[in-house]
């Protein structure tokens, strides 16, 4: 029997483990800056996995996060990016092989940024965590987790989530200050250090998603601009390279390495956000995003909107996306931005 953390921070009993080891995921408190502030290809399909020697599961036939065959056996390593003007532009994230957008204090947005088919060779601005994070990482195992830090009050949450606590705290030598930004926003990682730190970090699995030919329907569209209460992200359809380029604020999303950030699919989920019980430094309550659930999606690919509905049971499970008819949405190939916005009109909660 072991305990399960509310979004209240209360404590009910759960029997039993689930395969994500839910029960060891900390909830229902906010984290805050430490540092200033023919039909579709199954990525995991039903029964292919199967054992090695060793009793480790072997590697899925594509890449449950990509679509593609690159990596397959690679651990999963996330990192807290910052997603603020001083921050731009990023380095690492074009390599990513999923990109989550979250809204933090504010009304502004980070980034949390999943590695496992490739790594780049530095990611940042690195930045802290947030209690949305430990809402979103327990489906992917136990994967390791890169962050600047946390509020004191938070470590013992982070220490009860099933994953690797790769902090600047637990793995400095990971972790370098670089460039002519200042402090918190030149913080940079060594993903291959990083990971160097972890090395039983769990590789990829099954977290719902599906890559194939884009299914029928959908309408034609060319631009998408996601909104918080600070801040926005556009994603335009560029036919060339086939993938959504994205822009902050207005602005072009400039990659660090060059190019322009963006991916082959975004996500545009809606999920309830409300406060949670923490705040910043500054007395901003830090949003509290439900993952869980049900709710709306706006899947964009190859140039076109689908309205489809999300479902994810528990957060041990991962997040299914189906269509008005009831199908499995599926997604192009590449990079996938999930961009959580709130369930209704953009506030500060």
């Amino acid at each position: 029997m072991g305990f399960v953390w509310g979004p209240s921070g209360t404590r009910g009993r759960v029997r039993g483990r689930t395969a994500a080891g839910i029960g060891a995921v900390a909830l229902g408190a906010a984290l805050t800056a430490c540092s200033g502030g023919s039909g579709p290809e199954t990525a995991v399909p039903p029964g292919a996995e199967g054992e090695r020697p060793s009793g480790k599961p072997s590697a899925p036939a594509t890449h449950p996060f990509t679509g593609g065959r690159s990596g397959l056996d690679n651990p999963v390593l996330a990192v807290k990016v910052e997603n603020t003007r001083p921050a731009l532009p990023q380095t690492g994230v074009r390599s990513a092989d999923i990109v989550y957008v979250e809204q933090v204090e504010g009304g502004e947005t980070r980034l949390m940024a999943v590695y496992s088919s490739k790594l780049p060779s530095r990611v940042g601005p690195v930045r802290s965590a947030r209690i949305s994070d430990l809402h979103i990482l327990p489906q992917f195992g136990k994967p390791a987790f890169a962050f600047s830090g946390v509020q004191s009050k938070m470590k013992k949450y982070v220490k009860q989530a099933p994953l690797y606590d790769i902090s600047q705290e637990n793995a400095g030598s990971a972790y370098f200050r670089a460039g002519s930004k200042p402090i918190p926003y030149n913080l940079y990682a060594s993903p291959k250090s990083l990971l160097k730190q972890a090395p039983k970090a769990e590789g990829p699995r099954d977290i719902g998603f599906r890559f194939g030919p884009a299914p029928e329907g959908g309408k034609p569209l060319k631009t998408f601009t996601a909104k918080w209460p600070s801040t926005r992200m556009s994603f335009t359809w560029s036919a060339k390279q086939k993938r959504w380029l994205s822009a902050h604020s207005g602005r072009t999303n400039t990659a660090a390495e060059g190019g322009v950030l963006g991916g082959q699919t975004v996500v545009i989920q809606y999920a309830k956000t409300t406060r949670s019980k923490f705040h910043d430094f500054l007395g901003n309550y830090t949003p509290l995003i439900e993952t869980t659930g049900t709710g709306r999606a706006l899947v964009l690919r190859d140039g076109k909107a689908y309205d489809t509905r999300w479902s994810r049971p528990s957060e041990g499970k991962g997040t299914t996306f189906t269509t008005a008819g009831g199908e499995r949405m599926t997604f192009a190939k590449g990079q996938v931005w999930m961009v959580i916005v709130n369930d209704g009109e953009p506030r500060i909660p």
